[in-house]
């Protein structure tokens, strides 16, 4: 009885499962970023000089949610405001942008986020972007090479 008690107070684990998709979306959690991209080539010559991230949308001039193509350096709005960057891509082909908001670079061809910090096509124009909207350098970021720990462990317990 206590058994059934007990079981009927605590959710089965897919019902835990199933709230939290609803809350955080089945398809939640860390995107990798890539780390190249066949459409680099299409980048403006020119990423020294960009418009400031409080730049509002050519279009529109919704001051938030902006993107800069960074392939002619129009700032155009999100898909979460009136889609201008999107339908720039589907006009002009134009591929790879930046977000003012967070910094982030997609690939619309790609259909993925690109790692604009270490890409070396991308590292100058997202720094720049960086000291445009927080005023100083951004922090040097380590990267880890995940194999690193898995190997020196392997190396030492093979050699005992």
């Amino acid at each position: 009885m206590a058994n059934a008690a007990g079981s009927s107070s605590s959710p089965p684990e897919e019902s835990l499962d199933e709230e939290y998709d609803l809350v955080y979306g089945a398809e939640s959690g860390w995107v990798e970023a890539r780390t190249s991209c066949d459409h680099l080539a299409s980048l403006s010559s020119d990423l020294a000089h960009i418009p400031t991230p409080d730049t509002p949308c050519n279009r529109c001039q919704h001051p938030q949610e902006n993107w800069l193509c960074l392939c002619c350096k129009e700032v155009l709005c999100s898909r979460f405001v009136n889609k201008h960057m999107l339908q720039h891509y589907q006009q002009i082909n134009h591929c790879v942008a930046l977000s003012y908001s967070d910094l982030s670079v997609w690939c619309f061809s790609c259909d993925a986020y690109l790692d604009g910090q270490v890409i070396p096509q991308l590292r100058p124009v997202y720094e720049l972007a960086y000291i445009l909207k927080f005023g100083e350098a951004p922090p040097l970021r380590s990267v880890q090479n995940p194999n690193f720990g898995n190997n020196q462990g392997a190396d030492s317990s093979s050699g005992a």
